[in-house]
């Protein structure tokens, strides 16, 4: 009897143990799958309990946008590219004056039909600088003499403006003086006859009439619509140099200018120099003036006593 019940209490402790392996074996089963499956959390943007997860994905311009990317440049500003038609004008003894072309175009211009974008060009061609004197006459006893006079330093020889159209309908006079265009920005500046108590009138008078007296000689010129465009985008601009201009580097300067405001220059320079005959009398009459002057009278008193015996023989 006591045997049945041993084998009977042996009996249940082996199936309570493989019931227990059977539940150990399940448990590790299950915590396996739920380790390996991924989880999707949901973004806190109030979505509903039980509602299927939504991916969070970066915005659109991140996806597009590439790493380090640079940030997009503004487009290219107009320039204005020139040239003249001659670098070098030789003077000699039979020089009666030249005219150079100063020709050119407008990069990255806008269309016309999308911006009704007008554009303009000035020319300034000025010549060597230069000392000026402006004198004024006053009547004294009835006679009309010097009574005054203003020195000027570093004056243009030679001063030519060729614009598409009036300057003061280009722009107005602050960006004109800034870039000194016109006549009435020449560089003009006193350096004796100024402490004999002139006024601001006086030296103002002093200045039109040494540009009047330019004007006058040919050498101080203004062409309102000397500049012409070819086409839309290419200009072509005449200057004329008058036989007596300075001898000397002419400096070009042309000015783009949109709206008012200059938006492009160009700098060129035109060579002046004495070829020839004319070239070494120069270089003699400056470099040995002593001798220039006997070798002169020489040629004078030479050229007296030639004429009085041919007319001599002439006579008989």
């Amino acid at each position: 009897m006591q045997r049945a019940d041993q084998r009977g209490r042996y009996g249940r402790l082996a199936g309570t143990l493989l019931v227990a392996a059977a539940l150990l074996l399940v448990g590790a089963e299950v915590r396996g799958q739920s380790a390996g499956t991924p989880q999707v959390i949901a973004p806190s943007t109030g979505t509903a309990p039980g509602a299927p997860p939504r991916s969070v994905l970066p915005p659109r311009a991140a996806q597009s946008a590439p790493p380090n990317a640079a940030p997009v440049a503004d487009g290219p500003r107009e320039a204005v590219e020139a040239d003249v038609s001659t670098r070098s004008v030789a003077v000699t003894s039979s020089f009666t004056g030249t005219e150079i072309v100063v020709f050119g175009s407008i990069v990255n211009a806008a269309r016309p039909d999308a911006t009704q974008t007008v554009y303009d060009i000035v020319v300034v061609v000025e010549g060597t600088s230069q000392a000026l004197v402006a004198r004024r006459k006053s009547r004294v006893a009835g006679i009309w003499i010097n009574t005054q006079s203003l020195t000027f330093e570093s004056v243009p020889s030679y001063y030519a403006i060729a614009s598409t159209r009036p300057l003061d309908e280009i722009a107005d006079a602050i960006v004109l003086r800034d870039n000194d265009i016109g006549f009435e920005r020449v560089r003009m500046t006193p350096i004796r006859g100024w402490e004999t108590g002139i006024t601001t009138s006086d030296l103002q008078q002093f200045r039109q009439a040494a540009i009047r007296l330019k004007q006058k000689d040919g050498l101080y010129t203004q062409s309102e619509f000397g500049v012409t465009f070819v086409g839309t985008h290419l200009f072509r601009a005449t200057i004329d140099l008058p036989a007596n201009v300075p001898v000397g580097p002419l400096k070009t300067r042309i000015y783009l200018f949109r709206e008012g405001q200059v938006v492009g220059t160009f700098n060129t320079e035109v060579t002046m120099a004495r070829e020839g005959l004319e070239r070494h009398l120069h270089t003699f009459a400056f470099e040995y003036p002593l001798f220039y002057g006997i070798f002169t009278v020489l040629t004078a008193v030479l050229a007296g006593l030639v004429a009085s015996t041919l007319f001599k023989r002439a006579r008989h």
